[in-house]
């Protein structure tokens, strides 16, 4: 993924919007903190965290228990931006695309992804692709 986001669709007014963000942002950077260090906690070019996770569903689930540790569950989703352009290959989706060993064998169908991406809804409040 390029990027994840949390979509704050239960919040009343632009108030609480702001006070929902802002305390899930905190509660993220302390659950991030205590898994991967202080230095997991950089901050990108547009404020969001930079942290060197291992795969998608490591960031799903660090996004899913700050939402939780905030007390938002239920009013607060996901949403992912996934960059496809960024990693499609000859009509195939090669997930490793930043190794430049890529193992062409391991690249994935439309369908594959597709499926991928339904696991994570099932799993996570995503509500956005």
């Amino acid at each position: 993924m390029q990027e994840f986001m949390i979509l704050l669709s239960g919040a009343a007014n632009f108030t609480e919007t702001m006070r929902m963000g802002s305390e899930v942002y905190h509660y993220l950077k302390k659950v991030i903190k205590d898994r991967f260090g202080l230095d997991a906690t950089a901050v990108d070019d547009e404020g969001g965290f930079a942290t060197n996770i291992l795969n998608n569903k490591d960031g799903l689930e660090l996004i899913k228990v700050a939402i939780a540790n905030a007390e938002y569950t239920g009013k607060i989703a996901i949403g992912m931006d996934i960059a496809a352009s960024e990693f499609h290959q000859e009509d195939e989706y090669d997930l490793g695309f930043k190794n430049s060993n890529s193992d062409k064998s391991k690249w994935i169908s439309s369908d594959q992804l597709l499926d991928l991406h339904q696991e994570f809804i099932k799993e996570y409040p995503i509500v956005s692709i």
